[in-house]
């Protein structure tokens, strides 16, 4: 795909910047070895398996794409139905090798490519392809590295097993439901026991949920593609956990899943224990479940519970070592999240807890934002109440991974990315062949209102100050996300937009993630109207101090629900904003997925105002303003006909409007496609607003 754009024709050929940059890292237990999967340099799009010594400091290939498959071109080839799918779900659109599955120790790898699994002795470097039943998916080598498990089909296998591990019933086993993969954080469906004797497996039955079809009218000779889709208000797939034993026995785990269907994490403590995570459907109570795999009885360890939504706090519920259960909570001023420990609070309002890493010299590895909610920095917390130890120094957003007693820290800051090894008292980087980023973006970041609305301004370069410019307010706005944020990728094509002659205003209106537990729940049952009244009032209190912003001339784009609050601006403030492009919005929540839906605006059923208020369908008459729709007809996360029932209700209503459909793209627009549809949003902009 070629641009005339120098930035947007570098942009897609280092796929935004990140090919030949290190990802999936897995430190072993002891410290002293590292996988992970990157590229060659900053124009090779197709990942590859390195190992990186950190007693001599040298990296080494152990598994590359082309040399397992010569004939391979390096294009996406038919990958398992499964796979294509989580890769969808993790946001991944290189080429190569996905995912992969490690020993502790980080001697064994096991991998998935196009259907065929590879085994790699780290060591050696010897790469060996294993038989399978079929197209292969998501293997996992047992503790010892001699057996692996994989889901081919609908069942789960063992590599050297004549026949599936799992019966053959009608459901599939050992793989992610879609609401979990997509929504709570769960990607995987099998677990080895320690001893490698047995397997806990999912088994999901998906056969009373509705069905989506993807018709691809670029090519009519193809069939459409179907799945099933957890519909907001409708069934859930039934989801089960069995454990399988090497020797036939067969034993489910038996918890209340009429009242908490979600399985947000499991897998095995010991031997003789299993730990679940369990939320109800709205997700207001969560519970830490002990699991017995002799007999499959559950008991309670812990219960969290929130009137409006337990927010997801990774790492945690846990239990530590000496059976201490750590949880999230709100603070008791209840303006910061942090942790408790058997109930007791750990931390207080100076910190904003967002992840619980690990642990690390006998303390929490936490990551968590103090101060400015742009910034997010890596602590180490005392559990028995010594002084809290800050890692990282300096504005960005710094991230942590242990193993043993070694640390790497990664650091996104205003000056590029950066990987440091902390090792036996030395500091080190890990190696990273990304291409350099062409901006050093220093974006105007304010809190504004007495919300204290987080928001960003980028001017173009060389701006001259009293030369007033059209606005362009990238977006996203919804829950999950927080966009002002001191990562630098994500400011690049933020600069590029300021280049072309607007003065880019970014907020993170009430509902997102990262400043106070009130400022997210405020969304609580509504989406629309706090996020369409926030960034109102955030576009006029930064033209106070931002006299360049010319407010009589105000675009808005984004894609997902920024693509949402894009088409709801210009539907319902035409007074403010004068041109749309709304990539794959959500147009009807309705139609939207159960888990992300509910969460926030409960059941169609019992909130029937909530979701008619959030909808954009009866909106389309009162279209004033040019409104671009843009989607992918791939797009298995919010299903293109979002955007055609808007624009079927537009054509109705005799409103004219503009509709870019991309045959064959999913949400994740790959391969320079985001940077062709920047191209075409950029020229709708400029006509409409000039």
């Amino acid at each position: 795909m070629t641009h005339t754009d120098p930035f947007l024709a570098l942009s897609a050929r280092t796929g935004r910047f990140s090919y030949g940059s290190p990802r999936a890292v897995t430190l072993s237990a002891d410290g002293s070895r590292l996988l992970f999967l990157r590229s060659t340099g900053p124009e090779d799009p197709v990942e590859r398996l390195w190992l990186f010594d950190l007693t001599t400091r040298q990296e080494r290939l152990v598994a590359d794409p082309a040399a397992l498959i010569p004939r391979r071109t390096g294009a996406p080839a038919a990958l398992p139905a499964l796979e294509r799918r989580l890769r969808e779900r993790l946001r991944l659109w290189a080429p190569g090798i996905g995912t992969y599955a490690a020993t502790a120790d980080c001697a064994t790898a096991v991998l998935a490519l196009d259907g065929r699994i590879f085994h790699t002795d780290t060591a050696s470097g010897v790469t060996a392809e294993l038989p399978t039943d079929g197209p292969a998916f998501d293997p996992r080598p047992d503790p010892a590295g001699r057996r692996v498990a994989y889901v081919s089909g609908s069942a789960l296998y063992l590599t050297g097993r004549v026949g599936p591990l799992s019966p053959r019933d009608g459901a599939v086993w050992g793989v992610a439901e879609f609401a979990a993969a997509e929504e709570l954080g769960r990607t995987r469906g099998h677990w080895w026991s320690p001893d490698g004797e047995a397997l806990l497996a999912t088994r999901i039955d998906e056969s009373a949920l509705p069905r989506q079809y993807f018709a691809d009218p670029a090519h009519p000779e193809r069939e459409p593609e179907s799945f099933a889709y957890p519909q907001a208000g409708g069934p859930n797939a039934d989801l089960q956990l069995w454990v399988l034993g090497l020797n036939g026995r067969q034993v489910r785990l038996r918890w209340d899943s009429l009242a908490f269907p979600y399985v947000c994490a499991a897998g095995w403590e010991s031997e003789g224990e299993i730990l679940l995570t369990v939320a109800d459907r709205l997700q207001q109570t969560v519970l830490l479940l002990s699991a017995d795999p002799a007999d499959g009885s559950t008991h309670e360890l812990s219960r969290t519970t929130d009137e409006f939504w337990v927010d997801d706090l990774p790492g945690t519920p846990a239990r530590l070592a000496d059976g201490r259960l750590l949880t999230a909570t709100d603070t008791p001023d209840g303006t910061a999240r942090g942790l408790a420990l058997d109930g007791k609070t750990l931390t207080d309002e100076r910190i904003q807890v967002r992840r619980v890493v690990g642990r690390l010299h006998g303390r929490l590895l936490i990551e968590a934002g103090e101060g400015d909610p742009a910034d997010q920095h890596v602590y180490l917390l005392d559990p028995d109440g010594g002084p809290l130890e800050r890692l990282s120094e300096g504005p960005g957003v710094h991230s942590a991974l242990a193993g043993g007693e070694t640390l790497l820290i990664t650091s996104a800051t205003p000056d590029g990315i950066r990987r440091q090894l902390h090792h036996q008292g030395s500091v080190f980087p890990l190696p990273d062949h990304s291409a350099a980023l062409p901006y050093r973006v220093t974006p105007q970041l304010a809190r504004v209102t007495e919300l204290g609305l987080p928001t960003a301004v980028v001017y173009p370069r060389g701006h001259l100050a009293g030369h007033r410019l059209p606005v362009l307010l990238d977006v996203y706005g919804g829950p999950g996300y927080q966009a002002v944020a001191n990562e630098p990728r994500r400011w690049q094509h933020r600069q590029w937009w300021a280049d072309q002659g607007f003065a880019v205003v970014t907020t993170d209106n009430r509902g997102t993630p990262f400043v106070s537990p009130g400022f997210t729940r405020a969304i609580f049952r509504r989406f629309s109207q706090v996020a369409l009244d926030d960034q109102v009032a955030a576009l006029r209190a930064l033209a106070t101090t931002h006299p360049d912003l010319d407010l009589s001339r105000v675009g808005v784009r984004g894609w997902s629900y920024g693509g949402y609050f894009a088409a709801l601006a210009i539907l319902r403030r035409p007074d403010v904003f004068h041109a749309a492009c709304a990539g794959a919005p959500p147009t009807d929540f309705r139609h939207y997925d159960t888990a992300y839906t509910e969460r926030y605006l409960g059941l169609p059923q019992d909130n029937p105002e909530g979701y008619e208020a959030d909808c954009l369908i009866p909106d389309a008459p009162s279209l004033s303003r040019p409104l671009l729709l843009i989607h992918g007809l791939a797009d298995d996360n919010v299903h293109p006909s979002h955007t055609l029932l808007l624009s079927e209700a537009l054509t109705r209503a005799g409103r004219a409007h503009s509709v870019l459909p991309l045959p064959g793209v999913s949400h994740m627009t790959p391969d320079g496609v985001s940077e062709r549809v920047a191209e075409a949003e950029l020229a709708f902009l400029r006509t409409a607003l000039s």
